[in-house]
């Protein structure tokens, strides 16, 4: 299994009201995704509203993990303005993989 980051990015217009909105369905499905998520977690500004989420997902496939963001109730209600995903790899820190 491969480790891959999503920088997702709120958009501009309405990315928090939408946020708001989707966040109970967010949060359950999240929860519902068990052991692929190694880390997961609002971004915040300065003044610490949220401006978007970051992810940490085991998935066999930059397809894979890309048709999983496309079932997050964020990705559909269209908060996110912006999301990139990067393979990644675990070379420090707790938590990392033996």
């Amino acid at each position: 299994m491969a480790l891959f980051c999503l920088h997702c990015l709120d958009n501009e217009t309405d990315g928090a009201a939408r946020r708001a909105e989707a966040r109970p369905a967010h949060l359950q499905w999240a929860a519902g995704l068990g052991q692929v998520v190694r880390m997961a977690g609002p971004l915040l500004d300065s003044e610490g509203r949220m401006v978007g989420s970051v992810f940490l997902i085991e998935a066999e496939s930059l397809a894979a993990v890309t048709a999983l963001n496309a079932e997050d109730p964020y990705s559909k209600a269209g908060v996110f303005g912006r999301v990139t995903i990067n393979e990644t790899r675990w070379a420090i820190g707790e938590g990392k993989p033996a």
